[in-house]
């Protein structure tokens, strides 16, 4: 027992000596593994970070950079300039705790000596200020530089791009191109030849190995993606959305997204497989290398461009069509898509082969006029083919609504000629550059416009069919979390206008892209030569002129855009009643129309306090030349946020008497009894008298007064009055009808009697019923009816005697 207890109680102190080592051990290493740098340190290393970056991009923007490069620089600093920003709001929370810590220490009195820790403390609160604030400044000058450095690189980009556009080169029509290109032809045939030799070299030392089993075996699986396994893809796709999807709407915008998705990666992942196969063969040379890349990129961006077109135009399957077309134009169109696939590989293709082999600056010329003359005759072939559908249409008749679409296509469609000729004309004067740029920017805008087009139906089909009251989803908010219905619907429909909102922003980023950040500006400077002058720090030129303009347009259509979209979409989700509606909808139609106007003025380098200098300088002319018309928009504005008079309310405006139709900012409309309109200005509804019989209510009241003889019976009367009323079906059981005695005056009971009606305009009809079946009563009864006696008194003549004189 007793070494049973020692070797217990040395196990015990054993246990405790390894305790207490671990716990050292974990002491010891816990400041370095658990100690967290203050945001403070964070915020200047990230700062430093930033300007070492920033001092990279100034020194490579030294040298001469091409365009890839400078996109890598401008990247760069971009990053140090979001960085710098970042630390810079970092240290400036840090700066206004301190200076909360400041203030709560107060100012120092004069003649009052401090403690030697407030003196302390002040002293490093003062120091630490002075550093953060200056880390800050240093954060802003270095947000600053990198955004003159970015300006800087967009400003070398939009040279570049045009120098370009700008050069004019020889046209095809003249002898020196042909006698250009003949002279350099052989120098790129050797190079031809060279590059071809070097991959035909390769292909021999890869063949002595053996069968090239990975090429083989990449060509098999590129040949297996691009016909059966995109085919199955597809079919799989539309067959899940018939079981799965909810609704028809979200099934036909899935499946042309689902065609778009398979369509690219099917023959980019085919593309790849491909090379890699003749990689592992060992079949492709290095030289290759960049022309197999450009071949997957081509391949894809190919197969998206042909995807897309059949996504949109579903020749095969007008079932699942997104866009309201024929089915004659869908099959009309339907090789446009492959045709400017086919025309995107090869460019692509050709631009990788070119660069490869180093081709000569005239076989590069040559090129980019086949290029421009293939796209202008894809272009004018496709415009020809829209043109004999708009007229075949026009022929067999159209609706109004098609109409309006036609006159739009048709805008389009001139305009396309105008530039496709002007496309054309710079060709044969020999500004390639031009011609190639106008093309390709025609594609890629056409692209650019069928996809954002496509994704916002799938956006709006999708957002509106999981978001309604009846969706799943809906009816787990609804049911779940006690949500509306009206709010579910409405949050559908917002969801999908600022989804939608946001893809016609990046298209709008994205139309330039491809061009260089400068193209824009360089068609300001070919528009306008012009310095301009300055009126009032304003530069007007013809160039501003033109943009503001354009931004009013733009501004307007955005208008009219957002008004019928709040009109057709997202009040009749809100379940408020007409009235309402229309003041809204006047409302933010006129706010929205002056926020247009305000952008349209800020294009123009007008800013918002010279905008309200301009209006308080007009204010005295407005006051007195438009008062009336003022007057009437105040009264209008009044009229919309009191709502003493609602759009449906019968009133009455002096003799006149109708329903309310319309109320706009200027004037009421009022439709009277013979379907005739009175327009009534808004200061005549505010200023005076007028009768509203639907304000507090919709009921209405019929009035009956007449006389009997005063030996008649009073209550039978009575009875028969209330019998009359308790017939009509019209007259309402609450407030019940009533029948009073309303006097008696020479020999006569008076009545007057009163009756409720659902609506005043239902008061004419059903007091004539009443009063028919009232007098029926009456005769039968042998009653005598008579109207409120009126007494007439006759005054004599003075006599002659008493006559003046």
């Amino acid at each position: 027992m007793h070494s049973v207890a020692e070797k217990s109680g040395v196990n015990m102190r054993l246990a405790a000596a390894i305790t207490r080592v671990l716990i050292l051990l974990l002491v010891a290493l816990s400041p370095p593994v658990m100690a967290q740098p203050s945001p403070i340190d964070v915020a200047t290393a990230q700062l430093t970070t930033a300007e070492t970056a920033l001092n990279g991009v100034d020194r490579a923007l030294d040298t001469r950079t091409d365009r890839d490069s400078r996109a890598k620089l401008r990247d760069a600093a971009l990053t140090a300039q979001s960085d710098a920003r970042e630390a810079a709001d970092q240290l400036r929370g840090q700066l206004a705790l301190i200076d909360a810590r400041i203030a709560g220490l107060g100012p120092s009195v004069a003649g009052v000596v401090e403690a030697a820790d407030i003196r302390n403390e002040r002293r490093s609160l003062a120091q630490a200020r002075n550093s953060l604030d200056s880390k800050v400044k240093r954060g802003q000058l270095m947000t600053v530089e990198a955004g003159q450095l970015v300006a800087e690189i967009d400003q070398t980009d939009a040279a570049e791009i045009g120098e370009r556009i700008a050069v004019r080169a020889a046209s095809p029509l003249a002898p020196r191109f042909w006698s250009d290109l003949f002279a350099a032809f052989p120098r790129d045939a050797r190079r031809i030849s060279t590059f071809v030799g070097r991959e035909w070299t390769q292909v021999e030392i890869g063949l002595r190995g053996g069968l090239p089993w990975g090429a083989l075996l990449g060509t098999l699986l590129a040949v297996a993606l691009l016909l059966p396994v995109r085919q199955l893809l597809r079919r799989m796709g539309q067959r899940y959305l018939i079981v799965d999807a909810p609704g028809h709407r979200v099934r036909r915008s899935a499946n042309a997204l689902w065609r778009v998705l398979v369509g690219t990666a099917m023959p980019t992942a085919a593309a790849f497989l491909f090379v890699q196969g003749l990689r592992w063969s060992a079949l492709l040379a290095p030289s290759w290398s960049g022309l197999a890349d450009a071949f997957v990129a081509a391949a894809g961006f190919s197969g998206f461009t042909a995807s897309v077109g059949a996504a949109f135009l579903m020749a095969s399957q007008p079932s699942w069509r997104v866009v309201s077309l024929s089915d004659a134009a869908a099959t009309a169109l339907r090789p446009v898509g492959w045709a400017f696939g086919a025309l995107t590989f090869v460019v692509i293709l050709l631009g990788a082969f070119n660069s490869a082999i180093g081709a000569s600056p005239t076989a590069l010329l040559a090129m980019e006029v086949v290029e421009v003359i293939v796209h202008l005759i894809l272009i004018g072939g496709t415009l020809v083919i829209v043109g004999r559908l708009r007229a075949g249409e026009a022929a067999d008749g159209e609706s109004e609504k098609e109409a309006a679409t036609s006159a739009g296509v048709g805008a389009v469609t001139l305009t396309l000629w105008l530039i496709v000729a002007g496309a054309g004309l710079s060709l044969l004067i020999g500004y390639v550059g031009l011609a190639i740029t106008v093309a390709q920017f025609v594609v890629w805008a056409t692209l650019l416009a069928v996809c954002t087009y496509l994704l916002m139906v799938v956006i709006d089909d999708v957002a509106t069919s999981l978001f309604q009251r009846d969706s799943r989803i809906g009816q787990t908010l609804r049911h779940g979390m006690g949500v509306g219905a009206s709010a579910i619907d409405q949050f559908g429909v917002l969801l999908s206008a600022v989804l939608r909102l946001a893809i016609i922003v990046i298209a709008l980023g994205l139309l330039l892209y491809p061009f260089g950040a400068g193209f824009g500006s360089f068609l300001d400077r070919v528009a306008g030569l012009a310095r301009g002058v300055e009126v009032g720090g304003v530069s007007i030129s013809p160039g501003t002129i033109l943009r503001f303009v354009a931004v009013l347009a733009l501004g307007l259509f955005l208008v009219r855009q957002f008004t019928g979209w709040l009109d057709q979409r997202y009040l009749p989700s809100t379940g408020l009643d007409g009235s309402v509606r229309n003041s809204i909808r006047l409302v933010a139609r006129y706010l929205a129309i002056a926020l247009a106007v305000v952008w349209a003025l800020a294009s123009l380098g007008i800013g918002m306090e010279r905008i309200a200098l301009l209006l308080s300088a007009l204010s005295v002319g407005i006051g007195f030349g438009l008062q009336a018309i003022t007057s009437n928009f105040v009264s209008g504005l009044i009229l919309l946020a009191e709502r003493p008079i609602k759009i449906g309310d019968l009133i009455r405006v002096g003799t006149d008497e109708g329903d309310v139709k319309r109320i706009s900012v200027r004037s009421t409309e009022i439709e009277l009894a013979d379907h005739s309109t009175l327009i009534v200005p808004n200061s005549e509804l505010i200023t005076k008298s007028v009768l509203n019989k639907t304000l507090a209510g919709p009921l209405g009241r019929i009035q009956l007064q007449f006389s009997v003889p005063i030996a008649t019976d009073a209550d039978r009367v009575r009875a028969l009055v209330l019998e009359t009323f308790a017939n009509e079906p019209s007259i309402l059981d609450a407030p019940a009808p009533v029948a009073l005695v309303d006097g008696i005056a020479d020999g006569r009971i008076l009545f007057n009697c009163f009756g409720h009606v659902a609506s005043p305009r239902s008061t004419g009809e059903a007091r004539s019923n009443v009063l028919l079946d009232l007098l029926r009563r009456m005769r039968a009864e042998g009653v005598e009816l008579g109207t409120v006696p009126q007494r007439l008194e006759l005054v004599p003549l003075p006599s002659p005697a008493h006559a003046p004189s």
